[in-house]
């Protein structure tokens, strides 16, 4: 048993073997013509500029945060904590790097067709999604391993949860700056390029394209990949958090009760992490566009590890718990993990339906487009809200499906640790067991969305539009599902380092009090509900007052460089000047949201815990629906908008093109910034609560 951790580190660098393979896999293919090379090389030194910026401010924030940890909690957390911000920035970067690499190739691959396109445009994704897995295990087994094995450090679990911490500070700032860059870039282009000049997306002669396409992968692949390592460490670290902190054991006095619960979430990550590894080569592409051969191929990998996640999850069950008299029913953690798994998936489904234009919801808004943007807009505010209302029903479900099972499994609660909340806990790495295959699917959409781009831009044939079409079409569904998974992680997962916080506060000395009817626990709760509002209002401003600045400029040279309008030979636009103004403005427009998110629980913090408890809570509630409506909601206009551009009501260039295209802009910052962030503010607000708990009460 007590090798289990050593075999996860075996089974991450697995997993980054296996993204160096597909890494070498990318890169013999052809990069295809010049024009193309140049503008892949473009894509990249624009990505790369961002990324160096970026990472460069938020440097500065992650040293503030280093000497505030080393000398409130134990310089030892500060290192964890470094080690998490660093991985998660190297993940990040990497699925950039290739991803970049990937878009020409993927382009070049669809003049054969889809059988040749789609497997391309995976295994760069893939990269991405065995980077993040690899290296956020990795990363974390080596500080498990380090402080509670070799050193048995006092305040070793404050420790490894500071690892969380790091993963989560990088998580939000690139989340939230990458989301600003690209749709700052994205409204620009749609707004200038196909309402007011009537020229096709992703058009040469567009001076924002170039800015679009660089946004799409330091928002979508960078951002997303630090979103997807945070929620996969959080996943492991809140039920080993929760063990540690509710029996309050130490790192040189683990017992044998203890052990098999520490040991649980980290085998499953385990096996999640070798399920993931034989289902990536199981993705293979057909010959036909249709979308749903595309989707049947693509989701192959996932359905195959998830089922033998199922499978092993059943086996460790009985092997970890089978001897001990406190756990009379092992099956039931099983079930609770199982039952985690299957509600993600679940969420990625019902994403899935409010999302693809195969579905009514879609297909609704785009016939309200033939009466313009208003009603657009209405369709698809409805279509997100109805899609809260099913999520909402899957979590419970998941929640009591968890907490029944943990409740079976335990004859006794073991100190303070009731087994349903450890089943609750556990879930959530159910839902993220399969984390490299799941990143690799989502990763998959901008290389996609990249290789229609550059389809375009190098004017090939239209024929190769029609394929990278159908792939970024389908790129728009899986990045759903990715953010389905995502949030409902976020959801189990705050709720289980919520009840860590509890048991830490407890530790402590103090004693948190949650009765709604105490002011300072009321106060708490309507400023948690709140929070998450005013986060999207800044983000959303932040895309709002970027995208201003990107328009300006595009009508700029639209108006002064002679002869691009109408596309004449040799002039060609100034795309490094709007990759400046991204660049620029996302940097500056992400410090006061991201920073919100760490200052805020703080603050409140040392005034009160009873007030923190309460915010903390407010957040969970609100920040989860929002973070769902504003995914589904951006997800299915941008898909009503691609369902006019294949031929419906009219196709492109006409009235309801146009009312498609203000809709899929409104929902640009939600699916994109907004919601996807969501989800980090609800884990780093925890965190930090978890992390500072002893600060609080001291």
């Amino acid at each position: 048993m007590s090798s289990i951790p050593y075999l996860a580190i075996v089974s991450a660098l697995a997993a980054l073997g296996l993204a160096g393979f597909f890494f070498a896999d990318v890169k013999k293919a052809s990069p295809g013509n010049d024009r193309m090379v140049f503008l892949m090389t473009e894509i990249q030194k624009g990505a790369r500029a961002f990324l160096k910026a970026e990472y460069t401010w938020v440097s500065v924030f992650v040293a503030v945060m280093l000497v505030l940890i080393a000398i409130v909690i134990t310089p030892f957390a500060a290192v964890s904590y470094l080690i998490g911000a660093v991985l998660s920035a190297l993940a990040g970067y990497v699925g950039m790097t290739v991803a970049t690499m990937a878009n020409a190739r993927t382009t070049e691959a669809a003049k054969d067709g889809p059988g040749k396109a789609l497997p391309i445009a995976f295994r760069g994704g893939a990269v991405m999604g065995f980077s993040v897995a690899g290296l956020a295990l990795l990363g974390l087994m080596v500080v498990y391993a380090i402080f509670v094995l070799l050193m048995e450090h006092e305040r070793a679990f404050e420790i490894v949860t500071a690892y969380g911490l790091g993963a989560s500070s990088i998580a939000l700032f690139s989340r939230v700056g990458g989301g600003i860059f690209t749709k700052a870039a994205d409204v620009g282009a749609d707004l200038v390029g196909k309402v007011e000049a009537g020229i096709p997306e992703d058009d040469p002669r567009n001076p924002a394209t170039i800015a679009d396409n660089v946004g799409d992968n330091v928002g979508d692949v960078a951002g997303m990949g630090a979103d997807l390592f945070e929620s996969y460490a959080g996943s492991i670290i809140a039920p080993i958090s929760l063990v540690a902190f509710a029996i309050g054991v130490n790192a040189d006095a683990i017992g044998d009760d203890a052990l098999p619960l520490l040991m649980f979430p980290i085998a499953i990550a385990f096996v999640g992490m070798i399920a993931s590894i034989i289902g990536s080569f199981l993705v293979k592409g057909g010959e036909s566009t249709d979308s749903k051969a595309l989707s049947k191929a693509l989701h192959m990998g996932t359905n195959v590890a998830m089922g033998l996640t199922i499978a092993a999850t059943v086996g460790i069950a009985f092997w970890l718990f089978n001897d001990s008299t406190l756990f009379e029913n092992p099956i039931g953690l099983a079930i609770s993990v199982i039952g985690g798994l299957i509600v993600g998936w679940a969420l990625g489904k019902v994403a899935e339906y409010y999302t693809s234009d195969h579905y009514a919801p879609v297909q609704k808004i785009a016939a309200q487009s033939e009466t313009g943007p208003a009603t657009t807009i209405l369709a698809g505010i409805s279509a997100g809200m109805v899609s809260v209302a099913s999520s909402v029903a899957l979590i419970l479900v998941g929640v009591l499906v968890a907490y029944w099972g943990g409740e079976y499994a335990f004859a006794d609660d073991i100190s303070n640790l009731e087994g349903g909340i450890y089943g609750i806990a556990v879930a959530a790495i159910g839902m993220l067991a399969t984390t490299g295959v799941v990143v690799s699917v989502d990763a998959y959409g901008p290389i996609a969305d990249n290789a229609g781009g550059i389809a375009e831009m190098a004017e090939l044939d239209p024929s190769v539009r029609e394929v990278t079409d159908a792939l970024d079409s389908l790129g728009n569904t899986t990045a759903a599902v990715a953010k389905g998974f995502a949030v409902g992680s976020a959801a189990l997962t705050a709720l289980a380092l919520f009840k860590s916080f509890e048991f830490a506060v407890r530790e402590a000395g103090g004693e948190l009090n949650l009765n709604i009817g105490e002011v300072d626990v009321f106060i708490g709760l309507f400023l948690g509900a709140g929070l998450p509002f005013l986060f999207a209002a800044l983000t959303i401003d932040a895309v709002g007052r970027a995208a201003n600045e990107m328009i300006e400029e595009v009508r700029r040279q639209f108006r002064e460089i002679p002869g691009l309008r109408e596309g004449k030979e040799g002039v060609i636009p100034d795309s490094a000047r709007c990759v400046a103004i991204s660049t620029q403005a996302s940097l500056k427009e992400m410090i006061i949201p991201g920073a919100l998110a760490v200052v805020v629980p703080l603050v409140v913090g040392f005034i009160s815990v009873n007030t923190l408890g309460g915010l903390l809570a407010g957040s969970l509630v609100t920040g989860f629906a929002l973070a769902i409506f504003m995914a589904n909601a951006g997800g299915a206009w941008d898909n009503a908008k691609k369902y006019i551009e294949a031929g419906a009501h009219g196709g492109k260039g006409g009235d309801q093109h146009k009312a498609a295209v203000v809709g899929d802009t409104v929902g640009d910052p939600f699916k994109d910034t907004s919601g996807p962030a969501m989800n980090i503010l609800l884990k780093v607000m925890t965190i930090v609560s978890l992390v500072f708990a002893s600060a609080f009460v001291g």
